[in-house]
């Protein structure tokens, strides 16, 4: 579902709340553009843990394939500059 900036503005969190609970998730519009997307938390946490558990597989296929670099904090703090 869509909605603009200017309804949250003048109808406030309740109209969200309504939305949410029809389409699960609503796009914000401003200038006619989608810019936001309000998700329940629990839509969220699934997203972020299945983002989570990709990273994990790529950093596993890394280890696996032997694309990796062993140094002590103070060497990897001077190899990025820090």
């Amino acid at each position: 579902m869509i909605l603009t900036a200017n309804d949250i503005k003048t109808k406030g969190i309740s109209v969200v709340e309504k939305l949410i609970k029809k389409y699960n998730e609503v796009f914000i519009t401003v200038r006619g553009k989608k810019k936001f997307v309000i998700l329940p938390i629990e839509e969220y946490e699934k997203l972020k843990e299945a983002e989570l558990e990709k990273i994990i597989r790529e950093a596993e296929k890394d280890y696996n394939q032997g694309r990796v670099i062993k140094e002590s904090a103070e060497e990897h703090f001077e190899r990025l500059g820090i």
